[in-house]
């Protein structure tokens, strides 16, 4: 074989064979990759990559794999027929039941129905192919709870359909995603605006922020011994959560750095009264989540924590925080037990590092932590 080159081909002899590889025709083909309004091609041409923290984050999200069956949940089962657990712990866990068996599920319907669909860019296909993957997980391990516990699962839908706070925040997310099951035009501003809320909605907003209130309170019931099975699955879960707001955060920052006009000074504030609407839903849910205090917590120490990530998620958005972004946190402990060790502002031209583990120990988190 030999092999010649110039600087617009790549010539390759194999015996009587020639192959003639034109480099220009694949510098184009990497430049005409975008999030939206990109190369159109029937085949999934994932090289050359183009956004390597797409490709990198999706590495990361599979060596993170998990399956709800492979946690143990004797001593859930065991303290879930006792009599020690108070009526409020079990309220919690069935409303965490309640609220994610649906939640999981409408995030996972809006990346594959909405976000996905509008990608170009096959890396970009890729890692919310594995996101909505993981949604699918996250559903799984909710129904290992209900029948684990013995829990009737018509009570759980019963909950999604009646309380009010739950119906509520569900709502708030899938009328968002409803409005864009149609024909995008992302030429048009409008719909590239509409596009862009959508992730940040989604990213920043449900799972970046609404999530978090059960999330605290069912750690704060395994910190103490209660429900350790529920409660590993649900650090599983969060370590999970924290890529996919990277991946949201990641994908809005590359939408708006390839089309600017969307940045405009009104969507930004559009960006941070959805955020608003967002947090007062989630504390009115946390309310009914906590009707008495509990876990050693309260509510209003509850409401201060989600004013907290609130304001982080959307400084790292590049947007002016709510509560001028020195809202203290009152649950350090929560922090280091969620968050990536590393966040990056929206607009650096750096990526975020991420660890690569296959489990919470390896990533450096232990139970001191929590």
């Amino acid at each position: 074989m030999s092999t010649t080159s110039t600087s617009a081909t790549t010539t390759v002899k194999l015996g009587e064979r020639t192959f003639v590889l034109d480099k220009d025709k694949a510098e184009t083909a990497l430049n005409s990759k975008k999030v939206i309004n990109g190369r159109e091609t029937m085949f999934f041409n994932i090289l050359p990559l183009k956004y390597q923290w797409a490709y990198d984050l999706y590495k990361t999200m599979k060596s993170n794999h998990w399956e709800p069956e492979d946690i143990q949940m004797q001593t859930d089962i065991q303290q879930w027929q006792g009599s020690e657990i108070p009526d409020v712990e079990r309220w919690i866990i069935k409303m965490g039941i309640g609220y994610f068996s649906a939640a999981e599920g409408i995030v996972g319907d809006n990346i594959i129905h909405v976000v996905r669909e509008a990608m170009t860019a096959p890396e970009l296909k890729l890692v919310l192919g594995r996101h909505a993957h993981e949604e699918n997980i996250h559903a799984d391990s909710l129904v290992y709870m209900i029948s684990s516990l013995g829990l009737n699962p018509h009570e759980c839908e019963a909950m999604f359909e009646d309380v009010p706070t739950i119906k509520a925040k569900n709502n708030f997310v899938v009328n968002n995603s409803r409005g864009l099951r149609r024909d995008l035009d992302l030429t048009k501003l409008e719909d590239k605006q509409a596009l862009a809320k959508n992730i940040f909605l989604f990213g920043q907003v449900m799972e970046g922020t609404q999530f978090y209130g059960l999330f605290g309170m069912i750690l704060s019931l395994y910190r103490q011994n209660k429900f350790p099975g529920i409660g590993q699955m649900f650090r599983y879960t969060l370590r999970d959560e924290s890529n996919h707001i990277e991946v949201f955060r990641n994908l809005l920052n590359a939408l708006v750095t390839e089309n600017p006009d969307i940045w405009t000074p009104e969507f930004q504030e559009d960006l941070r009264q959805t955020m608003a609407e967002g947090v007062r839903l989630e504390k009115e849910f946390i309310s009914d989540c906590l009707p008495v205090a509990s876990v050693g917590l309260s509510v209003e120490e509850f409401h201060q924590y989600i004013d907290h990530i609130a304001d982080r998620r959307l400084v790292n958005c590049r947007l002016e925080p709510l509560c001028g972004g020195n809202t203290d946190n009152p649950f350090p402990w929560l922090t280091e037990a969620i968050d990536l060790k590393k966040e990056q502002n929206f607009f650096e031209g750096k990526v975020t590092e991420y660890q690569k583990a296959s489990s919470l120990e390896e990533a450096g988190y232990d139970d001191d932590d929590l």
